[in-house]
């Protein structure tokens, strides 16, 4: 069980992250600066520190990344008038625009995969993967 579980998550993995390559490679941005721009564009404005607890990165690498979202004009940061040595990442415009183009394309692979299960195996991949995401990650 735990030889042909781990074939089907590689398989599954390999597969996802030649899907999502072959999305960003028309692009100028990386995978991990999609997924730090996934994160701004889903949850909004947040500081370096909870943008890498998201990516589940460090924040020196989470740090690379805005710098070279920044020099893209994707992203901008910015202190807080409370404490000026807190940073705030937000999406620039062109970021937003970037965003909500990635996005869709996700959105359009959940339809592919949910075209391929029944409302009720639809329902038990969420819970797997929500437990999954919750317990392991």
């Amino acid at each position: 069980m735990k030889g042909q579980l781990t074939n089907e998550l590689i398989r599954f993995i390999s597969g996802f992250t030649s899907w999502e390559s072959s999305v960003i490679r028309s692009g100028d941005l990386t995978v991990s600066e999609v997924h730090a721009m996934e994160i701004l564009g889903q949850y909004g404005e947040m500081n370096m520190k909870n943008l890498a607890q998201k990516l589940g990165v460090t924040t020196g690498t989470t740090t690379v990344t805005v710098d070279r979202l920044e020099r893209k004009d994707y992203a901008s940061r910015h202190t807080t008038r409370e404490d000026r040595r807190v940073y705030l990442i937000s999406l620039t415009e062109k970021g937003r625009e970037a965003f909500q183009e990635h996005h869709a394309y996700h959105l359009e692979l959940s339809e592919q995969i949910l075209s391929t299960l029944s409302e009720e195996e639809a329902l038990q991949l969420m819970w797997v993967l929500q437990k999954i995401n919750t317990e392991v990650f």
